[in-house]
């Protein structure tokens, strides 16, 4: 039997989970650094923990550790999600269609923010990361139904506030 203490083993796991395990915390956080910080943390307490992690339990305690440490640094410090602007100085558009698309990205922005953690979550994993409702329950440890509920009310929500656009 496989050992998670293999670093075959281990790079495999993280090569498989990582990117999918960023992106689950960076949703939940908004900001690219902790969630750096996060997946690192969580993949070096399953290195010190390997003997006791079986490889097929692996990336769920992974999950659970990634989010463990999101909830501690969120306890910590009580933060919000926020978008920061990106947007490029240059452009061939014209200002009217820059303006609209400033407004409309200021909508969604609004929008997403005022949903529940848990709704913007699943929103942002199934929409922007194509997962399935199965596996967005895995990440959250909870039922399928409980996400297709997350996503109706999260899908209701931003209909609701981004109308007329």
């Amino acid at each position: 039997m496989d050992n998670v203490c293999e670093e075959e083993v281990f790079s495999t796991l993280f090569k498989a989970n990582s990117k999918t395990v960023f992106n689950y915390i960076y949703y939940k956080f908004g900001n690219e650094e902790k969630a750096y910080d996060v997946v690192q943390e969580a993949f070096v307490k399953l290195w010190e923990n390997c003997a006791k992690v079986s490889p097929e339990k692996a990336k769920s305690y992974v999950y659970t550790i990634a989010n463990n440490l999101y909830l501690n640094v969120i306890k910590a410090e009580k933060v919000r999600l926020k978008y920061a602007d990106r947007s490029n100085n240059t452009s061939y558009e014209s200002p009217e269609f820059l303006m609209e698309e400033k407004e409309y990205k200021a909508k969604l922005d609004r929008a997403l923010n005022s949903l529940p953690e848990n709704q913007r979550t699943t929103f942002l994993l199934n929409r922007i990361d194509g997962k399935k409702y199965a596996e967005i329950a895995e990440m959250e440890g909870v039922s399928v139904k409980a996400i297709e509920k997350r996503m109706s009310l999260a899908l209701k929500a931003l209909r609701d506030q981004i109308e007329g656009l």
